[in-house]
């Protein structure tokens, strides 16, 4: 785009922000004298955008009341917000009529953007994966989450500083799989080339994010969203609990998804029995009242500790019932 077509641009979102703004201020924010200004406003003009002369002391140029007009100048940190929330919205649930609102919303802000703005979220959608139905997330930095997409994508090693849960921080290189959102936070599953394992790492953990020469090639099954499921599941916790619960796995499953709990099924899709299921937590104080909340049979085999809340929450219970 040509550097005075930019700064008429620029103008109009200028005024678009609302209220008089000043000859003077314009001149600055824009990086040109005040005659220069005055002609970008005519060029506005001619194209029948209604710009405003207030004469004053105080004077200068606005917007008639009311008036807003694209053109559509969004950072690359705005287009990856607002696409990722029209990709979200979509996936929640929402009614037919509201779903195809956010499936041409998104396809005209991606018309007008940059080309390589367009190219690099295209490949950012064809990178991502959602566990489950979608609530309120995160924003992760726009150019970490660009650049693992395009290294997914293209299958390229990634070099990335890491920070974990305990503060230490490393430097890996990552053979990216794919980018899950799940529970509010962003992650990327991938292969971690200096221990040669699968490995599942948060992206407001990741700076420093850059791709590498060379290529990959991915398991046959790479499914980010189930490797990401798993290693929840499987993570080392303080608790590893053993619980043998009576009743359908949908059951099951509406009180401990598969991110929190891993069930073994020998029969799938039988009907109601014992499922064993597993689980590694933090904490134990959570579990009572979920546990009371399926109303099915089931026992602890382990902790004894669980079992132990556990009966105190039916005496509270009973307690409060005979009160």
């Amino acid at each position: 785009m040509p550097r005075p077509t930019g700064r008429v641009l620029t103008l109009l979102e200028l005024l678009q922000s609302g209220g008089t703004r000043t000859v003077a201020e314009l001149a600055d924010r824009l990086g040109v004298e005040g005659r220069t200004v005055r002609r970008y406003v005519e060029q506005l003009v001619d194209l029948d955008v209604p710009v405003e002369s207030v004469r004053g002391r105080y004077g200068g140029y606005r917007l008639s009341p009311g008036y807003r007009l694209p053109p559509l100048m969004l950072s690359d940190d705005e287009a990856v917000a607002v696409l990722l929330g029209l990709v979200a919205g979509r996936r929640a649930g929402l009614t037919t009529a509201e779903r195809t609102a956010g499936e041409t919303a998104s396809a005209k802000i991606r018309r007008v953007l940059p080309k390589h703005v367009a190219r690099r979220l295209d490949t950012l959608l064809e990178a991502l994966a959602f566990t489950d139905r979608p609530g309120v997330f995160d924003t992760p930095d726009a150019e970490t989450l660009l650049t693992v997409a395009d290294a997914v994508r293209h299958r390229r090693p990634l070099s990335i500083r890491y920070t974990d849960r305990d503060g230490r921080r490393s430097e890996r290189t990552l053979h990216a799989y794919g980018i899950v959102a799940h529970s509010g936070r962003w992650y990327v599953t991938g292969r971690d080339d200096r221990i040669g394992e699968d490995r599942t790492f948060r992206l407001d953990r990741i700076t420093d994010a850059r791709t590498l020469p060379g290529s990959f090639e991915p398991p046959p099954d790479p499914d980010p969203a189930r490797r990401l499921l798993a290693a929840f599941a499987t993570a080392d916790y303080r608790h590893e609990v053993t619980l043998r619960i009576h009743g359908t796995a949908e059951q099951i499953r509406a009180r401990l998804p598969a991110a929190v709990a891993s069930l073994e099924e020998h029969e799938p899709g039988a009907g109601e029995r014992w499922i064993r299921v597993e689980l590694r937590v933090e904490r134990l104080d959570w579990l009572p009242p979920v546990l009371a909340s399926l109303d099915r049979p089931f026992t602890v085999e382990r902790p004894g500790e669980l079992r132990d809340l556990v009966a105190a929450l039916a005496d509270r219970l009973a307690s409060h019932a005979r009160s």
